[in-house]
């Protein structure tokens, strides 16, 4: 990730119109970096350390509202895409992109518009919706995390046994064989 990183920083500062003005190791570095350096566009890997990108925009959508972001992600998974969207992200992107199709990405996003790869906007059109609640959502996350029932339970002050039942639902929703199964599901159609 820190070759990636430094690579992704060197080619876009051969661009002319692009400044980097910070570059950071992971998810929860993001805000406090925006905050201290107020940059134009941020560019977010889905898949980070300590606090996925998806959240850090968000976050950055909430205190930094002047900062852009611009998604890139190794999957192009449909699911993703969508809570990148809910997310208010401005851009998604390949991290496998051209150089040239990315800074030409991050131009779009620093001009107010959107910037999303053809393929990935797509593969949204033909794929499922996500079948589950929001609630069934927050208990396969935890379940997917280690968390076990009493604790699933205790974080979102639920009874044991309403846990239990929501985690059967998610696994009759997604026709999963048990709860790992569903947690791969899940997973593989980027919803969680």
């Amino acid at each position: 990730m820190h070759i990636v990183r430094a690579a992704l920083v060197a080619l876009l500062e051969l661009e002319p119109d692009i400044t980097i003005v910070a570059a950071v190791a992971s998810g929860d570095l993001i805000l406090p970096a925006a905050l201290e350096h107020k940059p134009d566009v941020a560019v977010l890997d889905v898949d980070l350390p300590n606090k996925d990108g998806l959240s850090a925009a968000i976050e950055l959508h909430e205190h930094a509202p002047d900062c852009r972001t611009l998604m890139l992600t190794s999957l192009g998974q449909p699911g993703v895409l969508r809570r990148a969207l809910v997310a208010k992200v401005s851009g998604f992107m390949p991290k496998d992109a051209p150089p040239a199709q990315l800074a030409a990405a991050i131009r779009r996003v620093a001009a107010g518009l959107r910037a999303i790869d053809p393929t990935l906007a797509l593969s949204v059109w033909d794929a499922p919706d996500n079948p589950l609640t929001a609630r069934e959502m927050e208990v396969i996350k935890l379940a997917a995390e280690g968390s076990d029932v009493p604790e699933i339970a205790r974080k979102l002050s639920l009874s044991q046994g309403t846990v239990r039942n929501y985690l059967t639902t998610v696994v009759t929703k997604v026709n999963a064989r048990n709860r790992v199964d569903a947690v791969r599901i899940i997973r593989e159609a980027g919803w969680l």
